[in-house]
């Protein structure tokens, strides 16, 4: 049986992981550019489904589909793919990979148009490597013990956090000379998130050979989590010159509300810690957040400028995404004056991002998981 992976760019770490898990069982996923026999596998988000929503519905073979919009709209999706795997894949996806060449009924964990049942395991990061053949980040953490109103994250892989091991993580960033991590949050790696362990940090980190980018995207860190401490593990250990976390709103009301766990203070000071260590802050905002008050934007516009004199910061106009309790929101309009000074500030090279176009801001961006 021949198996595929549609290449996705937005999805190459998921192909790395999940080829990675297939070939311990004997599969072989081999990227191509469209749908073909025997089975051809398919990642996607809230973004890019509608690209590949048709092609799914017609393929003439077996398509099996996963990823975050897959996972949160499992019977949607089952409508017009054969297979859905909904969650984590690196067991439900050999396992339903062996029952289809066996001609069985799915295993738990997959959606098809008939049901779905759900898994009945969670996924042990040392049990399955981070990558094989197909090179990827590597994930060092999942899940996150935070509930933010507008992020999958949680819902996707549980609030509990998982770490890989740092004898695995030094076995596979032996492969190379720039080693970067996938994680929630960087500094929350070997505790539960909400309680720092720096002493993991610092095992993690002297147990690494090689230029380590640690606090940059697709690892970032939490505002709350910075500190001296932390930044001088990180000047004298890791090749890094940005460190980048999320600040989403400049309105401690609004901060509140979507569950965020922080303070605009926190941010300021994560800024202002920063500055004195040399590492430029790059910095994480949602605009048109649906409770969010004229004053609230102003509030965060305030916060944009304020950091960008340090630093650097990236935009988003807010999405709803399904699976979220933030699901069934409409995104509150910019007002004149935001949309003006966020031009004039991107002109000047100071922000990044998109907030007029999901699909620019998205696909700028490095591969979903």
């Amino acid at each position: 049986m021949k198996i595929y992976w549609r290449h996705i760019p937005q999805a190459n770490n998921s192909y790395a992981a999940l080829s990675a898990a297939c070939e311990v069982h004997g599969y072989n996923l081999e990227a191509a550019e469209g749908p073909c026999p025997d089975v051809t596998c398919y990642s996607i988000n809230s973004i890019d489904e509608r690209l590949y929503r048709d092609e799914i519905a017609g393929a003439d073979c077996i398509t099996v589909v996963g990823g975050p919009h897959a996972s949160a709209c499992y019977r949607e999706v089952a409508r017009y793919a054969d297979y859905v795997v909904v969650g984590e894949g690196e067991y439900t996806l050999p396992a339903l990979l062996f029952a289809i060449e066996e001609g069985r009924d799915p295993p738990p964990g997959v959606a098809t148009a008939a049901g779905y049942t759900p898994a009945r395991h969670t996924v042990l990061l040392d049990g399955h490597p981070p990558f094989s053949a197909v090179k990827g980040f590597i994930e060092i953490t999942r899940g996150c013990p935070f509930s933010c109103g507008y992020c999958q994250t949680p819902r996707l892989f549980g609030r509990c956090m998982r770490h890989r091991s740092v004898d695995e993580i030094s076995r596979y960033a032996a492969r190379f000379r720039d080693i970067r991590f996938v994680t929630p949050n960087a500094l929350a790696y070997g505790s539960d998130g909400v309680h720092i362990r720096l002493d993991r940090v610092e095992r993690l980190l002297r147990s690494l050979d090689g230029r380590v980018y640690f606090g940059t995207f697709p690892g970032e860190v939490r505002p709350e989590c910075i500190s001296q401490q932390a930044l001088d593990l990180i000047v004298e250990t890791c090749a890094n010159t940005r460190l980048h976390f999320g600040a989403q709103s400049g309105s401690d009301r609004v901060l509140r509300l979507l569950h965020r766990g922080h303070t605009v203070e926190d941010v300021v000071r994560a800024v202002d810690l920063c500055r004195d260590n040399g590492l430029v802050p790059v910095v994480d905002f949602i605009f048109g957040l649906p409770f969010e008050s004229d004053d609230d934007q102003r509030a965060t516009l305030d916060l944009v400028r304020m950091v960008t004199r340090a630093g650097r910061a990236h935009i988003h106009y807010f999405m709803p995404l399904p699976g979220t309790p933030l699901k069934q929101s409409r995104p509150r309009p910019l007002l004149p004056e935001t949309e003006k000074i966020l031009g004039k500030l991107a002109l000047d090279g100071r922000i990044t991002g998109s907030w007029m176009d999901h699909e620019i801001r998205f696909f700028r961006r490095t591969p979903h998981l």
